[in-house]
């Protein structure tokens, strides 16, 4: 749960993302395979983990991005505990035709919202 808050938080506070529509899956993976240079984080005490999220293309600049990745980093290390700096956060840059909710586009949504 608390991924989950942190993911959702996050995309509101630093990427401007609607908070109520904003969807988590949190996936634990098993650690002993995990592996970071040939290694298990956990073999050196070390915690890892890889934070994925979508935003549609161009509707945040490289600082809200940089802001979101630099504060997810730290509140995975609040949650987790000492973590291998080869861990994770992917902000993926989407196009607006390529994905969405509820049987309509990112792009349709947008331009229902500004007609003309």
């Amino acid at each position: 749960m608390q991924i989950a808050e942190l993911a959702r938080t996050l995309g509101a506070e630093r990427l401007g993302k609607d908070a109520n529509v904003t969807a988590v899956l949190v996936e634990e993976a098993d650690p002993d395979g995990w592996f970071i240079a040939g290694r298990r984080p956990t073999d050196d005490g070390l915690s890892a983990f890889w934070l994925d999220i979508k935003i549609t293309e161009k509707s945040n600049v490289k600082s809200e991005t940089t802001s979101f990745v630099a504060a997810a980093f730290e509140g995975m290390k609040q949650i987790l505990g000492q973590i291998h700096g080869e861990s994770y956060v992917f902000v993926h840059a989407v196009d607006g035709d390529a994905y969405g909710f509820g049987g309509r586009t990112q792009n349709g949504r947008w331009a229902e919202a500004h007609p003309g």
